[in-house]
This record gives C-alpha cells, sequence and structure tokens, in this order.
C-alpha cells in the first residue's frame, strides 16, 4: 500500500463547483496526486441509485447517491461516505465538522481523521436555535473526535484551543491564484469600465454586511457602481431589504459562476468591499488579495490578520460610508492599499505555501496510518 494515501470527505466533491473548500480539495487533491499521492474525493451524486467510481485527472472520485435535498441530503451524503470510507484503511481528511459527530465511527474502525474545523458555524445568523445547538455539539465533537484540527486563522485556532490543547491544532490558511491578466471584454455586458466600479462578493446573509454596504455606498453619489454578485430574491426579507436600500448606482448582476468572468470582474475593481463578520480566512477575501484589490472590510480580527494593516476597516453603515469618502476618490490611498494586499497575499495565502504546509502536516499521519494497517487488520 503506498505510504502516501489519502480520503478527502466534507465537500460536494471535484472539480469545484460549489464553493472555498470544494475550490481547495481541488487544488490539494491534484497537487498530492503530482507528488505521488493516492488520493480519493467522496462525492455527492444528487439523485443516483448507486455508489460507482470513476478517475478525474489521475484523483479517485467515490460518488455517493443521496435522496433528499438540503441539510438532511448533506447529512445523508455524509454517513454514507463516512461508512464507505471507514472501510479502506489509510488517512482521512475531513472538510470541516457539521457531521463530525461521525467521526465516531473512524475512532471505532482505529482509522486516523484530520479535521478542518472551518469558521465558528454556530456564531452565524442566519442559523435558528436548532442549528446552531447542532453546530455547537459537532464543533465540540470535532474536537475532541479528530486525531488531529486544522484552523484556517490564528483566531480560530485560539478558540478552539479552549476546547483542546493548542499543540493538537495546526494553523494552515487557505490558497488563492495570483490574478494578473483577465479578459477586459467580461466587463463590457455589464455596463463596466475598468478601475470605475467596486464590488462585492458574498452570500446575500445579514453577518456578511450587505445591507450596511449597499446603504453606505448609497449614502451619496459615488460617480460609479456598486457591483454586487449574489442571488436575491424579492421574498427574502433581508435580500428585498438590501435591493430596498440600494441608489441607482448599486449594480445586482446575480450569481456569476464562470471563474475567468469571476477573475476580470475582481482584476479591474476600483476597490473591494468585504463585510464578513464571522469566520476565519474567507477565500473570497484571500482571492482578492491575490488579485491586488484594495479592500475595505469589516472591522474584525479575522480580516483584520487577513488583509493586513494597510487595507481599510468598517463598523456599521456610517462607518463604510466614512471610509468610502476617504478613499474613493484617493489614487495614492488606494495605490498603497493594493501594494499591501498583493503582499499580503504572497507572504501568507500562495497555493504553494498552502498545500507544502498541508502536505508537511500530512505525511507522518499518513505513513503511521498505512503502518498500521499493514501491521494488522482495523477492528
Amino acid at each position: 500500500m503506498n505510504p502516501k494515501t489519502l480520503r478527502i470527505l466534507g465537500t460536494r466533491g471535484v472539480p469545484a463547483s460549489h464553493g472555498g473548500f470544494e475550490t481547495f480539495a481541488e487544488h490539494l487533491a491534484l497537487y498530492l496526486v503530482k507528488r505521488g499521492w493516492d488520493v480519493t474525493v467522496y462525492c455527492q451524486d444528487d439523485g443516483g441509485s448507486a455508489v460507482y467510481e470513476d478517475s478525474w485527472r489521475d484523483v479517485r472520485r467515490v460518488h455517493i447517491p443521496v435522496r433528499r435535498g438540503g441539510a438532511a441530503g448533506t447529512i445523508e451524503f455524509d454517513w454514507k461516505a463516512t461508512l464507505h470510507s471507514a472501510r479502506e484503511p489509510g488517512l482521512v481528511l475531513t472538510l470541516g465538522y457539521n457531521t463530525a459527530v461521525f467521526g465516531l465511527w473512524y475512532r471505532f474502525k482505529g482509522l486516523t481523521n484530520l479535521f478542518n474545523m472551518d469558521g465558528i458555524e454556530w456564531r452565524r445568523q442566519k442559523w435558528g436555535a436548532v442549528a446552531r445547538t447542532w453546530f455547537y455539539l459537532n464543533e465540540w465533537a470535532g474536537a475532541w473526535l479528530g486525531n488531529h484540527l486544522i484552523a484556517d486563522h490564528p483566531h480560530i485556532k485560539k478558540h478552539l484551543s479552549s476546547r483542546v490543547q493548542a499543540d493538537k491544532i495546526t494553523t494552515i490558511a487557505y490558497g488563492a491564484d495570483r490574478i494578473t491578466q483577465a479578459d477586459a471584454a467580461v466587463l463590457a455586458p455589464y455596463g463596466l469600465e475598468a478601475d470605475r466600479y467596486a464590488i462585492l462578493i458574498a452570500r446575500a446573509e445579514p453577518e456578511n454586511s450587505i445591507l450596511e454596504a449597499v446603504q453606505a455606498w448609497s449614502a451619496r453619489p459615488r460617480g460609479m457602481p456598486l457591483v454586487v454578485l449574489g442571488k436575491y430574491d424579492p421574498g427574502h426579507a433581508y435580500q428585498r431589504a438590501v435591493q430596498q436600500a440600494a441608489s441607482d448606482e448599486v449594480k445586482f448582476i446575480g450569481a456569476v459562476y464562470e471563474p475567468a468572468a469571476v477573475q476580470a470582474l475582481r482584476l479591474y475593481a476600483r476597490l473591494y468591499v468585504h463585510g464578513h463578520q464571522v469566520g476565519g480566512t474567507n477565500p473570497s477575501l484571500v482571492e482578492a488579495l491575490g488579485a491586488g484589490n484594495p479592500v475595505l472590510a469589516h472591522d474584525n480580527p479575522f480580516n483584520r490578520w487577513v488583509a493586513g494593516p494597510q487595507a481599510a476597516y468598517f463598523s456599521g453603515a456610517a462607518g463604510a460610508a466614512a471610509q468610502l469618502d476617504q478613499i474613493l476618490d484617493d489614487s495614492a490611498r488606494l495605490a498603497a492599499m493594493r501594494a499591501g494586499s498583493l503582499e499580503r497575499h504572497a507572504a501568507e495565502f500562495t497555493w504553494e505555501q498552502i498545500l507544502g504546509d498541508y502536505e508537511t502536516l500530512l505525511l507522518p499521519y499518513a505513513a503511521a496510518a498505512v503502518a498500521t494497517a499493514t501491521a494488522g487488520p482495523a477492528r
């Protein structure tokens, strides 16, 4: 058995099409395969009828059928993937702790499972009491059941250290590609000009400060649009409030999934507005750094560590408006902010560094897991 064997669970699968964890799983799987690892990624097959396997760019994929939708489907997928994964020897990497209680099965089977603990999910405003309790209990379960924990931000490690000893936790952030060129023709269908718009990319949820950002932008004429990506449903109270607060200088262009289009929209933006209040290292913020965007971010320890001292920070709509008044037409300040973003990206968030740190962490656990498997059958 290859001493470098890894199974990745906790995402909807590869290639990535659903978010930050899937993008990370894709990068990690391809990186490790090129370095001689045997990598398996579990993929959710909505509406499928049977488990099947295939290969994608030398990554083994195990497709797990799921009959339900939404959160129930995710739980069903995670449980079936855990059962399947636990039948094989080798190391397991679980991305996220939302169903961490299933890690009991790995413990029973004598398998090594590492958790990337993601953000502090139970603090998010969008969840009701039942969901928050579920996430809170699973955070504790992941902390105790995981053989080792990965925190994506120093403050996440600090938080997890209240659950387990700090030496059980390694901090490794997320990576992003450096964007140096993109097709400017992407801007035309949206009526945009390079360096004459700001951009906001986030799920339309209260904890992402979108309402405050839109109110700030709309407080007075800005001479350029704020471009907001994402789905907005007039039947959703918060999303309707965001749209109602918008002046005619706010453009809601819907969800944009094509990577080349998103890269172009980022690269040519004059400013990136990031309102996330909860979580660790946010992939969208890291991508903004890789694009060299000047960043105006919600003022909290998570964003301050990621974006660094050259970024601008706000609290509330009035604070955001005041920052926009000061920086939006200040070319020298924007240039310094742009340089600061690129400096932070190069220092902490290149894929080469992030994936190398992961391999360094995984290697001894993988070797030990294979040694255990070859010494005798798992219980």
